[in-house]
């Protein structure tokens, strides 16, 4: 039987005949493709389509005097501005209130806050998204109340920012996705008594809320949230109370904010409106005024409204003003030539807050 001749002699038989080998080939044979071979066209990985979404703002919230009783039926408790929120993709306001029905106030303030934590369910049952506690009431009844608030908000399972445990949970964003757009929202308060500052302020281990007085603390969270989200919102308490323009503190915030990542600054605390704008390609509204709150009349503090945005990713496409004015804490939606008159002072508010009508 003929035995079979190793493959290397028969490799130097050919080398012996045609006197080159293998490597010096003009034409070297291919190694064949492997599951991993560059040369191999990567798998795509789908692309996460988004399209535009709305966001509606309202703004300074409680349910004090007259607006207390409204509690007993949460689900109607925001009166019929509830309609304007419910037709947005988001919407959000400012609870300025402690959720606690104990506590002991804060010394020496005129006017203090707190609800129930029914209010949780009547901002819910407005089609209110998220709230932001970080504002000059939200620990009116001190650490007690604190406690309480905290216990309110994992009960309700309601969403809330600006307030937490600790620090990282204070200046924590709440996100959803949107349409296909990763939305983020950062709650903190510029606007605290002087007394109450440190012991308001969340820290390390330290419950409490997300003050912008901590100017780099909350640059971080901005910066951060920038990391991993389409569009970033920064909900502020800042302003001086009945001061028409937005004043020195949030004239040198807003644009920082910006720089940090921020597509979208928005806020309230003046009792009045403040110009709405755009600031560069992102968008500033410096005073949202009133919203559910039982002290207004129809002067210039009962005038209100919501914001609503059209945002795609980092883009304000759209800004539209649903103007209101607040009877009997509530906020009441304006239609005819009252509405468009609302609507045209409104647009006139931006004079003096340095802001474009357009990016």
């Amino acid at each position: 039987m003929r035995v079979p001749r190793p493959l290397p002699v028969l490799a130097a038989a050919v080398v012996a005949l045609t006197g080159c080998t293998a490597a010096s080939s003009d034409t070297p044979e291919k190694e064949p493709l492997s599951a991993t071979s560059p040369a191999q066209k990567p798998t795509k990985k789908p692309v996460r389509e988004s399209r535009p979404y709305t966001i509606s703002f309202g703004g300074d919230v409680h349910f004090e005097g007259t607006l207390r009783g409204r509690l007993s039926d949460p689900a109607t408790a925001l009166g019929p501005i509830a309609q304007v929120l419910r037709k947005s993709d988001l919407a959000m306001v400012n609870l300025e209130t402690a959720i606690t029905e104990g506590g002991t106030p804060a010394p020496g303030k005129q006017f203090t806050f707190r609800a129930p934590a029914t209010a949780f369910a009547a901002l819910k049952g407005a089609g209110v998204d998220v709230a932001s506690m970080a504002n000059n009431h939200g620990m009116d009844y001190m650490q007690g109340g604190l406690a309480d608030s905290l216990a309110a908000i994992k009960r309700a399972k309601f969403p809330v920012v600006g307030i937490g445990k600790d620090e990282d949970a204070a200046y924590k964003p709440f996100t959803r996705t949107v349409n296909g757009n990763r939305v983020a929202i950062i709650g903190a308060t510029q606007v605290l008594d002087a007394e109450f500052v440190q012991s308001w302020t969340a820290g390390p281990g330290k419950p409490g809320l997300a003050s912008a007085k901590n100017e780099a603390r909350l640059l971080e969270a901005v910066q951060d949230a920038r990391k991993s989200a389409d569009t970033v919102i920064v909900h502020l308490h800042w302003g001086t109370e009945l001061q028409k323009c937005p004043n020195q503190a949030q004239l040198a915030l807003a644009p920082k904010l910006v720089k940090a990542g921020a597509d979208v600054v928005v806020g309230g605390h003046a009792h009045i409106l403040l110009g709405a704008g755009y600031l560069n390609d992102s968008y500033v509204s410096y005073g949202l005024g009133n919203f559910v709150f039982y002290n207004s009349t129809r002067g210039t503090t009962g005038r209100t409204g919501v914001l609503t945005l059209t945002i795609k990713g980092r883009k304000v496409l759209k800004d539209s003003w649903t103007p209101a004015e607040i009877q009997g804490g509530l906020p009441i939606p304006l239609t005819g030539s009252a509405g468009t008159q609302a609507v045209a002072a409104w647009r006139g508010l931006r004079s003096c807050a340095g802001l474009a009508a357009k990016p």
